[in-house]
């Protein structure tokens, strides 16, 4: 028999080890061979007075470990002749025993080719590798925990299964590549865990796991296990469909919702309704009131309700204010057997500072710049990310395709692409950093915004995505050959803040204001567009929409449907926020429900019922949305009536006979004997008339119809006479070519 090594290795890496100081424990705790046969057992379990070595076959016992120091550390010696054996550890302490796994008898996991493409930053599955994943050995369940963090000195797990002692589960680093792994027997779905990481200087971190797939509720922060894959979807169709659809020629009307504020459940302490609450309230409420599609406010993990999710933690861990992954998942279902498209407001231009989130990760700047003139956002106080580093990029692509393939949203909402492009974005001369060429383009976030979109297009199964960027950056909605952006729609915000400052003015003004109208069809169709009235335009002293109409309660109301009459007929696909449909009349409040009791109120009923006929007649005149991106779909026929403040157009189908004709007055006078140009003679029918008496107003208007005479007026060859009532909007059709909703 060969000369007997020492029992454990040199006291100073045991120190280090008890400390949760030694980087690389994968070389110290488990079983390695010392010398020939034997074989040196160590185990650092603080929660034990006594560890037996039991054979996992068998049963066995090899033999009682020994304590090496007093914190907890125990070492034993096994001559072996057969090689390693499958071991497990028996831990006594005080009167209770029981058998534990050892994590560090196990091989490493990961394979080398998934560790290349983190590192090449092109592993749009990356969320597959890296996070909490279910896992069997040898037929032993457990998690395999994983994560990038190139600059720590040491990383362990921490959770509810070890006390949250980083001392107990240091994890084994993957050289040169930065990842490191545990592989922990036993850890089910439900476990709660961090990681604890020593960063390069020593400093010590508590990180939640940025590929976390569920969180605590805020504002606790622990991750949690999450293992989900055996939710079915019953919506193979609608992603069918979707992949050959053109939603460029189809109608879109979405409904922009806060999923914890939409509605409360007062008698239970004003609480949230779950997603599955949510499928059962909101869908059939949608539906009803004919809406395409519902866009969702961020629901990736965020620490601040405040921050309605636009400082976001959990990138890939749907909220669990409402629910669980599953139950989020089970609303897309239902709402796509409903036909209801669901989009999600989606960040990746800032994160927020907490401790527990990515700033900071890894003891170096691993997400964020590290040049404060790139790396701070001014206005919301919060850390840019560095789309210059491969491994942000994987990240957000990434995590952009988890939320279209995982939970089949059918759209992304590109949160402050803005604040993205523009190196100066809310900063002072000298406060930021110019690009190589002196200028003020991000050029990093622009080949990032590419490379989404690129990828999207190609793994998205017709998965759409939609940019808020307030500023008039070309091609955002140009295809990237073209040199665009590649999104499909843009928010219009400049047409937005145009109508809603021309509504807010006294009727008498507006003639000076002309152009707050006509402005918007001069760029109308150099992009894809989406005429939004949105949440921000409601929050913040901003007034509710219906606050936002000048004049007293009955001009405000009947400005509010001509409003809502001008959004559905003008060119660009439709966007309302929750409580406009019914004109709220308070500033949307997250911490408290729409004030649906207005709907006893017949004027609110009155807009309820337009914004639902609106809807159905939009979805069923093609005139309205199939040329929403060419100049040909729309004509004026009245753009320079300043001083009675109407405007007259139209709005054609793919075929020059398929067409309707809008008349809007903007000022509180009624004009009677209106004459208008149309295309052609014939009896036009009164399709919408926003000062119907079915919809709050008086009930002045054309009886349902008017007739075209011969009388060529301006360029057309007939002409409508009609009595435009004050502060209101007709949508006429000709008999001949009417869509009935």
């Amino acid at each position: 028999m060969p000369k007997r090594p020492p029992l454990s290795c040199e006291s100073e890496t045991i120190d280090a080890v008890v400390r949760g100081a030694y980087r690389d424990a994968y070389s110290v705790l488990g079983m390695h061979v010392v010398d020939g046969n034997y074989f040196r057992v160590q185990a650092f379990l603080p929660q034990a007075d006594s560890v037996m070595v039991v054979h996992a076959a068998t049963g066995k016992d090899l033999g009682r470990l020994t304590r090496i120091h007093a914190a907890g550390f125990f070492a034993g010696l096994f001559f072996l002749n057969g090689g390693p054996v499958a071991y497990r550890y028996r831990l006594s302490h005080r009167q209770y025993t029981w058998e534990v796994e050892d994590p560090y008898r196990f091989p490493p996991m990961l394979g080398e080719l998934d560790l290349v493409r983190i590192v090449n930053g092109n592993n749009w599955e990356i969320y597959h590798c890296l996070g909490a994943h279910p896992h069997a050995v040898d037929s032993i369940p457990g998690t395999l925990f994983s994560v990038l963090a190139p600059q720590a000195s040491r990383v362990s797990i921490v959770g509810d299964f070890n006390d949250w002692d980083g001392r107990r589960n240091p994890m084994r680093l993957r050289q040169p590549f930065g990842v490191w792994e545990l592989f922990m027997p036993g850890i089910k779905t439900g476990a709660l865990y961090k990681f604890e990481i020593i960063g390069r200087y020593g400093e010590y971190l508590l990180k939640a796991d940025p590929y976390a797939r569920y969180s605590q509720r805020p504002p606790e922060t622990a991750s949690v296990v999450w293992h989900s894959e055996e939710f079915v979807w019953h919506d193979e169709v609608w992603i069918q469909e979707r992949a050959k659809t053109n939603s460029a020629q189809a109608p879109m009307a979405i409904y922009e919702v806060h999923a914890g504020s939409w509605k409360r459940i007062p008698e239970d302490n004003n609480r949230v309704l779950s997603y599955l609450e949510l499928a059962n309230l909101l869908i059939p409420y949608v539906k009803n009131m004919g809406f395409t599609h519902i866009e969702l406010l961020p629901l990736a993990e965020h620490p601040y309700t405040g921050s309605w999710g636009y400082q976001p933690i959990g990138l890939f861990s749907p909220t669990s204010r409402y629910g669980t992954p599953d139950q989020l998942r089970a609303l897309v279902d239902r709402c796509h057997q409903e036909e209801i498209g669901v989009i999600l407001d989606w960040v990746p231009g800032h994160f927020p500072k907490d401790p527990h989130g990515l700033g900071n990760f890894d003891g170096s700047f691993l997400y964020e710049h590290s040049d404060p003139r790139k790396n701070w956002h001014q206005d919301w106080k919060t850390l840019i990310y560095n789309y210059g580093r491969g491994e942000v990029k994987n990240f957000l692509i990434a995590n952009a395709l988890y939320w279209i393939l995982y939970f089949h949203v059918d759209g992304l909402r590109v949160d402050a692409v803005a604040s993205m492009l523009h190196l100066d974005y809310s900063r002072r001369d000298g406060d930021w950093l110019p690009n190589e060429h002196g200028g003020n383009e991000n050029l990093e976030a622009i080949d990032f915004i590419r490379k989404l979109n690129l990828i999207i297009e190609e793994k998205g199964l017709g998965a759409i995505t939609i940019a808020e960027e307030s500023t008039s950056w070309p091609q955002v909605t140009h295809p990237i050959h073209q040199g665009g952006l590649g999104f499909r729609y843009k928010w219009n915000l400049g047409w937005m803040n145009d109508i809603l400052f021309y509504m807010s003015l006294d009727p008498i003004h507006r003639c000076n204001n002309h152009h707050k109208v006509t402005f918007g069809l001069v760029y109308a169709f150099n992009e894809n567009f989406i005429l939004c009235l949105s949440h921000d335009e409601v929050v913040h002293l901003k007034k509710s929409l219906l606050g936002k109409m000048f004049g007293d309660r009955q001009q405000q109301f009947a400005q509010l449907r001509l409003l809502y009459c001008f959004l559905y007929t003008h060119p660009g696909k439709k966007l309302l926020f929750m409580g406009g449909e019914f004109a709220q009349e308070r500033e949307w409040n997250h911490d408290q429900s729409l004030d649906w009791h207005l709907l006893g109120d017949e004027m609110h009923c009155g807009v309820q019922r337009l914004v639902g006929d609106l809807n159905r007649f939009y979805r069923a005149t093609p005139a309205l949305f199939q040329q929403d991106r060419t100049a040909s779909g729309f004509k004026w026929i009245e753009a320079n009536d300043r001083e009675r403040s109407v405007f007259a157009f139209i709005r054609y189908g793919r075929q020059s006979s398929t067409f309707v004709i809008v008349v809007c007055n903007f000022t509180p006078v009624p004009r009677y004997r209106y004459r208008i140009g149309v295309p052609q003679g014939g009896i036009y029918l009164e399709r919408i008339n926003s000062d119907a008496k079915e919809y709050g107003g008086d009930g002045m208007g054309n009886y349902g119809r008017a007739t075209a005479e011969m009388q060529s007026w301006n360029e057309w060859s007939h002409s409508l006479e009609l009595d435009l009532p004050p502060l209101a909007a007709l949508i006429l059709e000709p008999e001949s070519g009417k869509n009935e909703p």
